[in-house]
């Protein structure tokens, strides 16, 4: 199990930076931080190397003033910043590129422009999870994560009550 972790911590940064652009942290059960227990996380790193995410499986009861849309709990990190994951053909200015065609903004241009018709694939999240430096790594060398790829249809599914319990049984050969 410690080979894993130690694996991890070597094959993330590389992870981060190939196409695509994103892994999903999946906590591991009995992961003490109640910031994290039983998420699933959506994490990238950005062009000055600092490693961000949002949390995909906590619904909020919360909407969006003028669109009316869902907004998710995104993280522990400016919880009053909305935060908006998005399909799009071309990369906008001032986000970043997660997968092909998907992209993570807080951006308040980007999410306007999001909300006007005609819907789109789209999340909006309240807040957002950060790392510091060498704060993800030693998480990983704790045994806190595992680490999955990243895809299309788990980053938009809309119920994602069973997400966490059905990626922690992949993750360990369940």
């Amino acid at each position: 199990m410690r080979r894993i972790a130690l694996a991890a911590l070597l094959v993330l940064p590389a992870m981060l930076w190939a196409q695509p652009n994103a892994v999903l942290l999946v906590a591991k059960p009995g992961m003490a931080d109640p910031n994290f227990r039983e998420t699933v996380v959506l994490v990238t790193q950005t062009p000055d190397a600092s490693t961000v995410g949002v949390i995909l499986n906590r619904p909020t009861s919360r909407k969006h003033e003028t669109s009316g849309e869902p907004v998710r709990e995104g993280g522990p990190v400016m919880r009053e910043v909305l935060v908006a994951l998005f399909r799009a053909e071309h990369e906008p200015a001032s986000s970043f590129q997660l997968l092909q065609g998907v992209y993570l903004s807080m951006h308040p241009d980007n999410i306007d422009g999001l909300l006007a018709p005609p819907a789109r694939d789209r999340r909006l999240f309240a807040g957002f999870a950060g790392w510091g430096p060498g704060q993800l790594q030693g998480e990983l060398a704790r045994d806190a994560w595992f680490v999955l790829p990243a895809n299309m249809d788990l980053l938009f599914r809309n119920d994602t009550r069973s997400l966490w319990r059905e990626l922690v049984n992949k993750a360990s050969g369940v």
